[in-house]
């Protein structure tokens, strides 16, 4: 894949233009100051009489509604959620995706799976972070920047590519490397990921220890720890030097037992599980799925949470926490 750095952008391709960032969710916030801070003209699409309005005007931010930033804008980015950005877009941008404007965001979901169909002659791009804003933010202040994607879905001008460099630019990626990808590479391997590994997969595997050395007799309090605490300690170790930089900090013991019982957990019959979810993801599948879900106001997500809330791990873990805050 090409990978992109600060040599290959310029920020001369924005001279002139406005980007109207929609949202100031993490990622809207840590773009939008970004953005503003390297120089680029940026205006905040957001609902005038809400709290996100409020703290983006005390950060120094042209706060408009989003049908007026759209308007105004060249480039209308847009980070709301995914599950609301095919409503809004139809009823307060499309009408102003007027021929030579550009259309980006930075989550390939709504383009990849057609919730969004934009005309035919705009630019559609998208600049994504491989980072949670917080830390994206973070990474600019202190000089440097986090990774990111860049994907050029209908070059009309002829000037997309440039103009989503000069946005990764300005967010600090390109500091850090820009790697070219397609909408559906991003949508498809963002899903997958979350539900198999980073989030579904994780959180599983958590609780399953958890309940298994509990329901054994073992004291929560322990479980909480050797399960769900020690976790990120073994992440930070991977995160810094791969896995085997993470085998060669653990003991030996640590080492034989996982790489001797690791795949038992994670066996044939897992990564069958995980083709069919990586399968449900290409096919629109989980997205339309999910849709349906927000739609009827997310009724097993609001029991799934609920049920969670009450779990021992989380109520045990909360009582730990606690013990762990600065008096």
């Amino acid at each position: 894949m090409k990978v992109y750095t600060d040599k290959d952008a310029s920020l001369d391709a924005l001279k002139g233009l406005t980007v109207a960032v929609i949202g100031f969710g993490a990622q809207g916030r840590a773009q939008a100051l970004c953005m503003r801070d390297s120089g680029v003209s940026v205006v905040m699409g957001l609902r005038p009489d809400g709290d996100s309005a409020k703290e983006a005007k005390k950060e120094g931010l042209t706060v408009l509604s989003i049908s007026e930033a759209a308007k105004k804008a060249d480039i209308v980015h847009i980070l709301i959620p995914d599950e609301v950005q095919g409503d809004v877009y139809a009823k307060e941008i499309a009408p102003y995706m007027k021929k030579g404007k550009t259309l980006s965001f930075s989550h390939g979901f709504n383009i990849s799976f057609k919730k969004i169909t934009p005309p035919k002659d705009i630019d559609v791009l998208m600049v994504a972070p491989k980072s949670p804003g917080t830390e994206e933010r973070k990474r600019y202040l202190e000089g440097f920047g986090v990774p990111g994607l860049l994907a050029v879905y209908q070059d009309a001008s002829g000037k997309a590519k440039a103009r989503g460099l000069a946005m990764a630019k300005a967010c600090g990626f390109t500091r850090a490397g820009v790697i070219e990808c397609t909408f559906q590479q991003e949508a498809f391997e963002d899903l997958f990921g979350e539900q198999a590994v980073l989030c579904g997969g994780l959180s599983e595997l958590i609780k399953a220890g958890f309940e298994t050395l509990t329901n054994a007799g073992y004291p929560p309090e322990m479980a909480y720890f050797e399960c769900l605490h020690e976790m990120k300690l073994i992440v930070d170790l991977v995160y810094e030097g791969g896995l085997a930089y993470m085998w060669d900090v653990v003991s030996n013991t640590a080492e034989y037992g996982g790489r001797t019982r690791g795949k038992m957990i994670i066996n044939e019959n897992t990564r069958k599980v995980m083709k069919q979810m990586l399968a449900d993801v290409e096919s629109g599948k989980f997205a339309t799925e999910w849709i349906n879900e927000y739609k009827a106001g997310i009724p097993n997500l609001t029991r799934m949470r609920e049920e969670e809330a009450k779990h021992p791990i989380e109520v045990v873990g909360r009582e730990i926490r606690a013990m762990f805050k600065k008096k």
